[in-house]
């Protein structure tokens, strides 16, 4: 079952491991994402998407908001990113935007936990602020896996397979503990089929019944 394993692993390792993602951006003067900030080289849609590839690793359970307040001239990094004791910043080289002399740059970055991908119409609320930008979370600190299948040997017996993976992170999670996390997963899904035993073997008697019928 080796394939069979490393494909739903690998799935569940993409999909399904939590992580720490940006949800909306406020930055001063700044009504929407196509605007421009004065004495700032990129435009707001480029520095957001400098932001999105931030990795962070949130602590807490709830929305964190961390600041961003730079004056020129100055090249920002995510090192200038001011963050609480529950926010680590893991790529504080993360180039941002490059202020010229006399610039001036303040945000607020809302982030928080969460698994998968959340689009950023998902992430808009009736009741956010004009000025407020919500932005696509990508969650999953898992950046690629690959699994390789092998025959091998135990004792005299040749046809196991030896299942291999290689797994990639943003530096919040170790792989072996996201393999592991991964696998705790499907194990809850597949319990769902183990409980259900009886009730599987109902309705397969009567998908052949009402079969034999027609």
């Amino acid at each position: 079952f080796g394939t069979t394993l490393g494909n739903s692993l690998r799935r569940v390792l993409l999909t399904s491991i939590p992580g720490t993602g940006l949800v909306y951006v406020q930055i001063d003067g700044v009504l929407h994402e196509f605007s421009t900030v004065p004495g700032v080289r990129e435009d707001v849609t480029k520095i957001i998407l400098n932001l999105k590839k931030l990795e962070l690793k949130s602590l807490s359970d709830e929305r964190k908001v961390i600041e961003l307040d730079v004056e020129g001239p100055a090249t920002v990094t995510a090192d200038d990113l001011k963050v609480d004791a529950d926010v680590q910043v893991l790529n504080p080289d993360q180039y941002i935007c490059t202020i010229a002399e006399g610039g001036h740059l303040h945000m607020e970055i809302a982030v928080q936990n969460g698994r998968g991908y959340v689009a950023a119409s998902d992430n808009k609320s009736d009741d956010m602020p004009i000025g407020v930008i919500p932005v696509d979370s990508l969650f999953s600190p898992i950046k690629k896996v690959n699994y390789q299948v092998e025959s091998t040997r135990v004792g005299k017996r040749d046809d196991f397979d030896k299942l291999t993976f290689e797994i990639w992170t943003d530096g919040s999670i170790k792989p072996n503990d996201a393999l592991s996390f991964a696998a705790k997963i499907l194990v809850e899904h597949f319990k769902v089929f183990e409980s259900a035993d009886a009730d599987t073997k109902f309705s397969e008697v009567m998908v052949e019944k009402e079969d034999d019928k027609k």
